[in-house]
């Protein structure tokens, strides 16, 4: 990781336009390095702070093949500046793409003004990236500018194009949040529209590939290179369904977690993180608290590194509807001791006019067999129950102003009424964004929830796409943007759903549906 601490005050004029690829935050690079484009993956920004943001790009002319770039070590240089011409330059610098960290480069920078945009791109040779659009968060002062986000998670390559990707990166965002399954390790699903080619991948060079292949798509760039992005991973980055260092797919703990390590290893490399994400062999710790202003907290959670392995199923698949005493056992967690202590301080923080708490599944408790009988999904935070009970009894005391939870990994659009146990007052809010192109349970599944369980007050799982959240001082706005047909390259994507919550009343306020 480099890291530059620049002042404000250093402006360099001077720099070359760029001609419009298409897509309007994304400029083609004006010449080649060697013969070979090594910018085909595109640029990103990310982990926002009030004074820099951290800048991704990888080197990558044979993206398909391991990159193509040997064992050569590069200097990058990078620009940033507070016009899309380049003619005010606010930073400039160089980095070193070593083959060690797959080509990626990441710029922690410093020393920005707080609250507006910048313009950045990378320069290898003689060759140039697309441009990218960041944007620094408010000043920790700022208590006026609203916020603006997307949230969404659960992209399998081959079930659908990125239509929502390409809808998002037209929309007046500040920040993305991806709750994870950027990747998919597996081939699952019906009516592929386009293919992996490989296999599951165990070793790094599979794991790098397999990014590399999603991040060729030119939807998915286009939404890296309009705003700065927050990443937390889920299971698929790694192996379906597993837990801290088991999962159903790989008998042996330790050969498990070397494919744990070669999975956290790509999933850095390729993602705009800073270098406390860089992973130390199978661990790594991703995650934080990022603050916008006065306005706005997100708190990153990680909800599989830490946790206890599947409860009723050992040594199973979590897939079964099933309930046994071990699901709701004290001892178990889902964060990991540190992590829920971790949590517990930061909530004691001075809080923001909104927290909002980013992680992977939806918390809300989810009987999910017909009546009368009761079953409950293993891998989600019902096999987890004290530990939700944790989380919300500590969310419920240390009473951070106006809690939001924001979910994704179950491939339908969600929101719910968080309460520590029926009948008790509302704590938090949940919405649940949707899946990106990864297919959703049936209609009779969702009906099923639905009926079950009436803090569950909006259910749909036959769209795929994305939510915004728009957040001020007199309350928070939620849409649901669903895709018409992922199937279909370009297809529109519409309003499905809008909500609210009003400042200093949780629940959900169901606008439109």
């Amino acid at each position: 990781m480099n890291r530059y601490f620049l002042s404000r005050r250093r402006l360099v004029g001077g720099a070359l336009a760029a001609a419009s690829l298409g897509h309007p935050f994304l400029r083609l690079h004006a010449q080649r390095w060697r013969d070979r484009d090594p910018f085909t993956l595109g640029v990103a920004s990310g982990s926002p702070t009030p004074d820099g943001v951290v800048l991704w790009t990888r080197l990558a002319p044979d993206p398909l093949q391991g990159g193509g770039m040997g064992k050569a070590l590069v200097e990058v240089g990078w620009e940033v500046a507070e016009d899309e011409r380049f003619a005010r330059i606010a930073a400039r610098g160089t980095a070193r793409a070593v083959a060690a960290e797959a080509h990626s480069v990441h710029v922690e920078l410093h020393g920005l003004a707080p609250g507006r945009p910048y313009w950045y791109r990378f320069r290898a040779g003689d060759a140039r990236s697309p441009v990218g659009r960041t944007r620094t968060a408010p000043a920790d002062g700022d208590t006026a500018t609203p916020a603006r986000l997307a949230f969404g998670s659960c992209q399998q390559y081959e079930q659908g194009y990125y239509a929502a990707y390409r809808d998002m990166a037209t929309q007046p965002i500040d920040c993305m949040i991806h709750l994870g399954d950027y990747i998919y390790e597996t081939s699952w699903g019906s009516r592929h529209v386009r293919h992996h080619q490989t296999g599951i991948p165990t070793q790094l060079p599979e794991f790098r590939d397999r990014y590399a292949l999603y991040k060729t798509d030119p939807d998915l760039q286009a939404a890296h290179a309009a705003f700065p992005w927050l990443v937390i991973w889920d299971d698929h980055e790694v192996a379906n369904d597993y837990t801290d260092d088991v999962s159903p797919h790989t008998a042996d703990p330790a050969q498990f977690l070397a494919i744990r390590a070669a999975a956290y290893q790509a999933w850095y490399e390729h993602m705009p993180v800073p270098a406390s994400a860089r992973p130390s062999g199978a661990s790594a710790t991703i995650y934080g608290r990022y603050r916008f202003g006065q306005m706005l907290d997100v708190l990153l959670l990680d909800g599989r590194q830490y946790r206890s392995h599947h409860a009723c199923l050992p040594g199973r698949s979590a897939t079964p509807l099933v309930d046994c005493p071990e699901r709701s056992a004290p001892a178990r967690s889902f964060l990991g001791t540190a992590q829920e202590a971790w949590f517990a301080r930061e909530l004691v923080r001075p809080p923001t006019q909104w927290t909002v708490i980013a992680q992977t599944t939806l918390m809300a408790e989810a009987d999910r067999k017909g009546p009368p009988a009761h079953g409950y999904w293993m891998d989600g935070w019902d096999g987890y129950a004290a530990a939700r009970t944790r989380l919300l009894d500590a969310v419920a005391a240390l009473r951070p102003r106006n809690p939001l939870v924001i979910s994704g990994d179950v491939h339908a659009f969600w929101a719910a009424d968080l309460r520590r146990e029926p009948g008790a007052p509302i704590v938090a809010t949940e919405f649940v964004g949707g899946a990106i192109t990864s297919e959703g349970p049936s209609a009779a599944g969702v009906a099923n929830l639905l009926a079950k369980n009436p803090h569950l007050r909006f259910g749909r799982g036959d769209k795929r796409g994305y939510a915004l959240m728009s957040l001020d001082a007199r309350g928070c706005a939620v849409e649901y943007r669903a895709v018409d047909d992922e199937k279909v390259a370009g297809s529109a994507v519409r309003r499905l759903a809008r909500f609210a919550v009003e400042d200093g009343a949780p629940g959900v306020h169901i606008e439109s549906a």
